[in-house]
């Protein structure tokens, strides 16, 4: 393992160990029905807590730095991919399961594999449904992933549509064409993100949606920078104006994005949309290998195309007479 290897590691190691004191001191704290003098039992946890650093508490910001931030026009967000489980919101044995008990959108194949810190604290979380990408082949192998608040409140999940992305490639004659389909806890619009056909070798890719507001749309681009030290994509509005970038990191373990949106555009959606984008982006290569295998499987007659009942739900009929 490599030195910056190991130390991003320890790092995570650390986050695991201090989050997992935390909770063993609150816990103890929690012990109201012991008999214990309240001194005996807050000095337990004291004990237990330890472990923990005064650090990991928010440090109130310096007048200089509200006001440096007031100046910022960009709502920015970082997106961390962790390289491996040992982290503090998979740590411990019984974690998973308190997980699962806090949404029941977390089930027990999901792997949170990134998180989302603004202003240096952690927003949200990202997780991926592991058994269905990593076990599954076929029309069975889906990325399923979803996006999460700090404290396990399921946000928004984005699928990988097989079904049309399939469709899509063939009809771009054998051209790869990702799409999604993005659901959110606070809006009744299935957002649709879909990466364009119309590429060419050696170029940038370019994915699109829309998002509706008050019955009026707001169509939105994201394109792969030509030039850039990282993987960077920029966000487009219809009017060909840039309003924000997705600066992928050349030299990160796992993956790391610094993100900036304009203020006057960063609403809650557009930013869950780009969040989850981000996230997508770890994926981004085999999903394409994926979706032009079963199409050139489905045009040679190599497989039966037949899609799971949770996306066949997203492609239903809503006037269908129920």
């Amino acid at each position: 393992m490599s030195q910056s290897n190991a130390a991003q590691v320890l790092r995570e190691a650390d986050t695991a160990a201090a989050d997992a004191a935390a909770e063993a001191r609150a816990e103890v704290l929690d012990r109201a029905a012991s008999k214990k003098p309240k001194a005996i039992i807050e000095g337990e946890a004291a004990e237990v807590g330890s472990a923990t650093n005064d650090n990991a508490k928010p440090k109130a910001k310096s007048a200089a730095e509200l006001k440096a931030a007031a100046k910022d026009k960009y709502h920015r967000f970082n997106v961390d991919v962790w390289i491996t489980n040992f982290n503090s919101v998979e740590f411990g044995v019984y974690k998973h399961q308190r997980n699962k008990a806090k949404s029941r959108q977390f089930t027990t194949d999901m792997d949170v594999f990134a998180e989302i810190l603004e202003d240096g604290e952690r927003t949200g979380l990202l997780g991926y449904r592991e058994d269905l990408w990593a076990k599954k082949a076929g029309f069975d192998k889906r990325l399923v992933f979803k996006l999460f608040g700090e404290k396990l409140n399921w946000h928004a999940t984005m699928d990988l549509m097989l079904g049309r992305s399939v469709q899509e490639t063939v009809g771009a004659r054998g051209l790869p064409v990702v799409a999604y389909s993005v659901n959110t806890n606070d809006h009744e619009q299935v957002v649709n993100v879909q990466r364009s056909a119309n590429k060419w070798p050696m170029t940038g890719e370019n994915f699109s949606f829309f998002l509706v507001e008050d019955g009026k749309l707001k169509f939105y681009r994201i394109r792969q920078d030509l030039i850039s030290i990282g993987q960077d994509y920029s966000v487009w509005d219809a009017g060909g104006n840039r309003i924000g970038l997705l600066d992928g990191k050349l030299l990160s373990l796992g993956g790391a994005w610094k993100c900036k949106v304009l203020k006057e555009h960063a609403d809650k959606r557009l930013l869950t949309v780009l969040k989850l984008f981000v996230g997508m982006l770890s994926f981004n290569k085999a999903c394409r290998k994926h979706v032009k295998k079963l199409a050139d499987a489905v045009a040679t007659g190599r497989v039966v195309a037949k899609i799971e009942r949770q996306e066949a739900e997203l492609y239903m009929n809503p006037r269908r007479v129920r």
